[in-house]
């Protein structure tokens, strides 16, 4: 599966920087992907949703490291030439994933 098109909606708060879709393949569309700038870095997180707990579960996610970090590579490659054409200027690197990052357990309910 390739991401075919990547659709960026910057905007302006302190953490948040930009919602995002992703087509693959030209038929399969991810909304409600997000960038955030977090202590490490900027990050891209998968769409969620709140549990009755109060803690949030990845609705979608790449099951692996190597998904992850293609997706947010092209992802944030995108959001920078988006936030340059308007004039701006992104000086926050990406964050760097640990080799045993899972965010989401799919299994788990």
């Amino acid at each position: 599966m390739q991401i075919t098109q990547v659709r960026v909606f910057p905007v302006e708060e302190q953490k948040l920087k930009a919602f995002i879709s992703v087509i693959f393949d030209d038929c399969f569309v991810v909304s409600d992907i997000k960038i955030i700038e977090g202590e490490n870095g900027l990050f891209i997180s998968m769409p969620s949703k709140k549990r009755r707990n109060g803690t949030f579960r990845d609705i979608a996610h790449p099951l692996n490291n190597e998904t992850r970090r293609q997706m947010e590579d092209q992802i944030i490659a995108e959001y920078r030439e988006v936030v340059a054409q308007t004039g701006g200027e992104i000086s926050t690197p990406v964050r760097e994933l640990d080799e045993d990052l899972n965010r989401a357990d799919p299994i788990s309910p």
